[in-house]
């Protein structure tokens, strides 16, 4: 309500109600008519005009305070400025009311036009599986975005939010979007380019439902597949990972020549915000145990988990995630030190560090115990954005409280508002707040399935190929007689997308639109090949079925973070069994859908042939162009495969290295020529 410029502020606190916004203004109209009157009467007196009545003040008053706001230049509205100019105005005529909405994000299912007017909350998301509803339209994403927008603008200010999702694996939440391969099968293409490319497409996908912020990319280097979130990992191999950065153009576009580095960067309204995470050190936790400590000194965590991260800032990224682990013993939500002496201070970062999803709750054991605490050590440690998600009010009042009584001192809200709005000026956000209907038909478009195809088909690893060398049984002929597919993964598009796909744990069946990998064979065969499909067939019927070969799809069932983690790394069954059957009766050709190596040991002997496809995502025939040998095997492990559990952890260089399959290791087949 209050005027630009250098106008008194009506509503200063931090949570006045209307009635005190009210009174404020009251008080300002009479002051401002008092020093009218006095000016007036006495000039009206010398030129022997009748007094003003309280009316025609009033009245003139008004007119005046109306030119005055007409004249009055708001910087911060004009896009011709530079963009620090823009902040400072801005920031300059916030209330710390509106400056703690804008370090607040919120889950969309607790959020609402009001809510976001009331508190200005300066961010949303949709964790997995928050949808406007199941299979919603982009059309239907898009207008529940700019409603929530269309409340932010209508605050005073009129700063717009900023609405985050996790797009990790294309745009993964969203029914009928195109979902790609997980990153540790993008790390086995080692193709830069094609995850640059992959990262353009998901931008596209993202911005069609209205949404400007992907939680994406994972950077982080995962030491141990034990731990659940292993597949969100690009590599052990921390030069892998450096290299698969390259998602982070492709998401926010191009970075300019003579770019400073830690600055954030997005090229338009086709691009959208990135975030590396989890900073720092969340792939070398303790037996791989999910938000656990990672234990290594100083120079291992930026020797082996820190060197992405100054790739992720020389290409602009916008936003750095913090960790639920620990380091040393130290949580890293906690850790000023890391947050904001090094990432900060250091490497020069100028984008806002974000909590993840209740990570501050984590700071106290158990979680929540003590949440003022949680509040003041992460917003002292340098996180900038709060992803409450729901508990919003709590966050606000207790952060509120804690700048009113000096605890957290307003520099440290101001750099952290400071940051928001730098990301939100830098993508072009004042001026195009509103989603782009026009956009709709990026979501799993051809030209993006076709992308994630030719994903699938290098990130595949040969690991067997025949019995013995000289007789290869890959590729297969597309004209045998009578084939059988087999196996729980063969026909379930939920199992072949894995974590994070449409539910945040993932899901089993048909989820969303796709082709699974017995569509893909039946697809590619010839049309005289009779396809035959049993999940888990016995012995009699493989033996008696006339089969010329058998294709079995087996694997890890989704899971995502804690769920995922696992001591066994065994594959579920009936999967073994199913591959214990089939190939100890007919040649076979296994395929494996997992996240991560898996025990493969005790049946390699009965397989002719073994394929790590990881998590493929939709695109099934991307399998079968390499199976059928329309194109040859490339992949290269991007982990090392180990014998036995008991090895683990056992990475590259590690003194006790005796691995399956090395790190690197993939046989390489030549495209069949027909």
């Amino acid at each position: 309500m209050a005027g630009g410029g250098g106008g008194r502020r009506l509503c200063s606190g931090v949570l006045e109600s209307l009635d005190d916004c009210f009174t404020g203004f009251l008080i300002v109209v009479l002051e401002w008519y008092e020093q009218v009157r006095r000016r007036l009467l006495p000039l009206l007196r010398r030129q022997k005009m009748a007094l003003l009545t309280a009316p025609v003040v009033a009245a003139v008053l008004l007119l005046t305070w109306a030119a005055y706001g007409e004249a009055d230049y708001v910087l911060y509205k004009d896009a011709t400025k530079p963009v620090e100019a823009r902040v400072s105005d801005l920031l300059a005529r916030m209330t710390p009311a509106e400056k703690i909405g804008q370090m607040t994000q919120i889950e969309r299912q607790v959020a609402s036009p009001q809510v976001l007017k009331d508190y200005f909350i300066g961010s949303l998301l949709s964790g997995g599986g928050s949808v406007p509803r199941k299979q919603a339209t982009a059309a239907e994403w898009v207008n529940m975005v700019s409603d929530f927008q269309k409340a932010s603008l209508s605050t005073r200010l009129g700063i717009p939010m900023i609405y985050g999702i996790d797009a990790v694996h294309g745009h993964n939440n969203v029914y009928g979007a195109t979902i790609f391969p997980h990153n540790v099968g993008l790390g086995a293409t080692r193709d830069p380019n094609l995850v640059k490319r992959i990262g353009a497409a998901t931008a596209l996908e993202v911005r069609a439902t209205g949404i400007q912020y992907a939680f994406a990319p994972c950077i982080a280097v995962c030491r141990d597949p034990r731990w659940g979130r292993c597949y969100e990992s690009y590599s052990e191999d921390h030069r892998i990972v450096q290299a698969m950065t390259e998602l982070i153009p492709g998401l926010q576009g191009d970075v300019p020549p003579g770019f400073t580095s830690g600055m954030p960067y997005v090229a338009g309204k086709n691009n959208v915000a990135a975030c590396a995470k989890h900073f720092v050190g969340d792939g070398g936790t303790q037996n791989g145990i999910n938000e656990n400590n990672t234990i290594i000194d100083r120079q291992g965590l930026m020797n082996i988990h820190m060197p992405a991260y100054l790739n992720a800032l020389q290409k602009g990224v916008s936003t750095v995630m913090i960790s639920y682990s620990s380091w040393n013993g130290i949580k890293m939500h906690a850790n000023h030190d890391l947050i904001t002496r090094f990432l900060k201070d250091r490497l020069n970062f100028k984008g806002f560090a974000i909590s993840d999803w209740e990570g501050i709750d984590r700071i106290t054991s158990p979680p929540g115990a003590n949440y003022p605490y949680s509040v003041q050590a992460s917003i002292l440690a340098g996180i900038d954005m709060i992803m409450v998600p729901n508990n919003y009010q709590s966050f606000i009042s207790i952060l509120t409280s804690h700048v009113n009584n000096g605890i957290i001192p307003m520099s440290r809200i101001d750099d952290a508002v400071t940051r928001i709005l730098r990301v939100k000026f830098t993508m072009g956000l004042f001026e195009n707040p509103m989603p782009d209907s026009t956009m709709a038909d990026q979501l799993g478009k051809k030209e993006h399935r076709d992308l994630a195809r030719e994903a699938v088909r290098k990130s595949l690893v040969l690991l067997k190929n025949g019995k013995t060398s000289d007789k290869p049984l890959l590729p297969l002929s597309k004209k045998a007689p009578k084939i059988l597919v087999a196996g729980s993964h063969a026909d379930n598009l939920g199992y072949q997308c894995g974590g994070w796909t449409i539910e945040w744990q993932g899901d089993t069946g048909h989820i969303t639109v796709g082709t699974t990998i017995l569509d893909a064979v039946k697809a590619a065969v010839d049309p005289s090949t009779t396809v035959v499909f049993a999940e888990n067939p016995d012995a009699a019927f493989v033996k008696n079925g006339g089969f010329s070969y058998a294709i079995v799809v087996v694997g890890e069932h989704p899971y995502t973070e804690t769920r995922g983690d696992s001591l066994n790394l065994t594959i579920p069954e009936p999967g073994p069994s199913t591959v214990t059957t089939v190939c100890g009766a007919v040649p076979c050709a296994t395929v494996l859908i997992s996240g991560r190596p898996v025990v493969v040991q005790p049946f390699l002997g009965a397989m002719d042939a073994l394929v790590a496809a990881w998590l493929p995502g939709t695109e099934g025939q991307g399998v079968t162009d390499v199976l059928f040998g329309d194109y040859g095997f490339t992949g290269k492990l991007p982990r090392t495969w180990f014998k036995s559990v008991d090895q683990l952890p056992m990475n590259y260089g590690d003194a006790h290295y005796d691995p399956l399959f090395p790190l690197g290791f993939g046989l390489t087949t030549q495209p069949r020529t027909y």
